[in-house]
């Protein structure tokens, strides 16, 4: 799995980018082949913007945008709406009237 974390006009602290990892590397417990991982972090004029961008084979990507004015805050929310879509997914793939992967169409909410 490639991960990628890109932060423009922020500083991004060790701590925090740690975070951001240690959650990319739980989100393999939902057994989906995930292939590369793009986190963005921008800074807006009220705040900060966080954006996972999960690429899983045979599937659509799962895009997932958070705002917030705090870094910390906006990063939280956004790995909880992350393993959230990636928790149903893995519940569509299992489900025993489950279609195939390539059937199954993500919704971001």
């Amino acid at each position: 799995m490639n991960v990628q974390v890109h932060a423009k006009d922020i500083t991004l602290s060790a701590n925090a980018k740690g975070h951001i990892e240690t959650a990319i590397a739980a989100f393999k417990k939902y057994s989906l082949d995930i292939t590369t991982v793009n986190v963005n972090l921008k800074k807006e004029k009220k705040g900060v913007l966080v954006e996972f961008d999960i690429h899983i084979a045979h599937s659509e990507p799962v895009v997932i945008n958070q705002a917030d004015e705090d870094l910390d805050t906006a990063i939280d929310l956004a790995i909880d709406r992350a393993s959230k879509a990636l928790r149903r997914l893995h519940d569509r793939v299992v489900s025993h009237k489950a279609t195939s992967l390539k059937e199954i169409e993500v919704v971001e909410e």
